[in-house]
């Protein structure tokens, strides 16, 4: 009988993309409420409930994972990808939920900002994910995915900067170092993803 090459797990594939579209859903829903926090319990909630499905997607890709025999990529590099993703929508449910916990009705235009920059690193984690089947054109994705943490990182560094020139008071300088921190976060998850691709993509050129 002849060897026959077992095929690999094509649906991974498809479940990171639609893990990504979900992260990417709920960072546009965090920039929108960041603009306008009016019915921000409403649109908090929405926010959760892609939480919600992104919790979902992560066990589908771990219960995948648990029963397949050939993976397309290593098992710890496809246990990492779905973590990292996971945790980006985690810490932009945060930030929606400390929103409406602080009972925020002027939010800082920095927040706005970081959350845009986060909004803008989502769609190119979104892109890259795309390409994880073919494993090509990935530098450019990556290179600014590298380039919009940078500016998240500058954001945050003047938003601190502004909280502590004394111009807040003490509870309102706590309140938004909570905010902003959770949403540098969520950018630099961004950027852990990118790593996580990169590492894959270099074990299989």
């Amino acid at each position: 009988m002849p060897f026959q090459v077992i095929p690999k797990e094509h649906a991974f594939f498809d479940l990171f993309q639609q893990a990504a579209d979900n992260v990417l859903a709920g960072a546009r829903e965090l920039a929108a409420l960041t603009e306008d926090l009016s019915d921000g319990e409403a649109k908090a909630a929405r926010v959760k409930a892609l939480e919600h499905e992104g919790d979902e997607l992560t066990h589908r890709i771990l219960a995948l994972l648990n029963t397949t025999f050939v993976t397309p990529f290593d098992r710890e590099d496809i246990y990492r990808l779905a973590s990292r993703l996971d945790d980006v929508l985690d810490s932009t449910e945060a930030v929606a939920d400390l929103l409406v916990l602080h009972r925020v009705t002027d939010p800082l235009p920095e927040l706005h900002q970081q959350a845009d920059v986060l909004v803008r690193s989502t769609v190119v984690v979104a892109r890259a994910i795309s390409q994880l089947r073919s494993l090509q054109e990935l530098n450019g994705y990556l290179v600014e995915i590298n380039r919009l943490e940078n500016e998240g990182d500058r954001v945050y560094r003047k938003t601190v900067a502004r909280l502590y020139s004394g111009d807040f008071k003490a509870m309102d300088v706590l309140k938004w170092k909570d905010l902003v921190d959770q949403m540098e976060e969520a950018i630099d998850g961004c950027e852990d993803i990118s790593n996580t691709i990169e590492s894959m993509a270099l074990k299989h050129a």
